[in-house]
């Protein structure tokens, strides 16, 4: 079985010597699964760099339907945009597993990127790749259906998450129907019947909180637009 796919982090962005300095600012943590690390509204405080484990980020609806904004993984970092400019957290994060993360006060990440100017454009980098990707998402709202909406959420998932192996790519990570339906702009039911066209079609696998993608060409069908 490979590795999971490389991703882009920030903490792999860095050097040895400032990964040195920002363990030295900051506080390791620990956190078990099902851990609300900050809520949506929250007054800005710590920035977390997770170094082990995986996060959900969400906000609710006026309904009360909680929308799924996206996950984090190992060497990114949550809260550090409200370290900037001051607002409330603008979305609850919770943990899918047990979390390792280095805990920084805002005043201490800021400090931190003043010594090392190197990561500012680093850090614009990744919030003008985050814009890029809920432009994108609007657009997929606007021209799928529920089937490829789920479709496009697969295919991010095996890039961010993907396993391969003999019978194809694994998505590792423990989400569950009502997520996947939160992420994707659709009801329960919904993409229910969407998993079970792609798998009727052999383009996934589904095991309970497992989906195994077999066939991305199919996938790839449903996503275009």
């Amino acid at each position: 079985m490979e590795a999971v796919r490389d991703h882009a982090t920030f903490l792999a962005g860095l050097s040895p010597d400032e990964l040195t300095a920002l363990r030295e600012r900051g506080t390791p943590r620990s956190f078990d699964g099902a851990t609300a690390l900050f809520h949506e509204g929250d007054d800005p405080g710590q920035v977390l760099a997770l170094t082990s484990g995986r996060v959900k980020v969400a906000v609710i609806s006026a309904s009360g339907k909680e929308v799924v904004l996206g996950f984090c993984g190992p060497g990114e970092l949550i809260g550090e945009r409200a370290a900037f400019d001051g607002s409330p957290r603008s979305a609850t994060v919770t943990t899918l597993e047990p979390v390792e993360a280095l805990s920084l006060p805002a005043s201490g990440f800021r400090a931190f990127l003043e010594a090392h100017p190197r990561l500012l454009p680093v850090m614009l980098a990744d919030a003008l790749q985050g814009l890029r990707h809920a432009n994108r998402m609007q657009l997929e709202f606007a021209a799928l259906d529920t089937v490829g909406r789920v479709a496009c959420r697969l295919i991010e998932l095996c890039e961010r998450f993907g396993v391969d192996d003999d019978a194809g790519t694994a998505i590792d990570l423990p989400i569950s129907q009502e997520e996947l339906s939160g992420w994707s702009g659709s009801s329960r039911e919904a993409v229910v019947k969407a998993l079970h066209t792609l798998r009727d079609l052999g383009g996934i696998e589904t095991d309970r909180r497992r989906i195994t993608v077999l066939d991305r060409d199919v996938l790839e069908r449903f996503a275009s637009y």
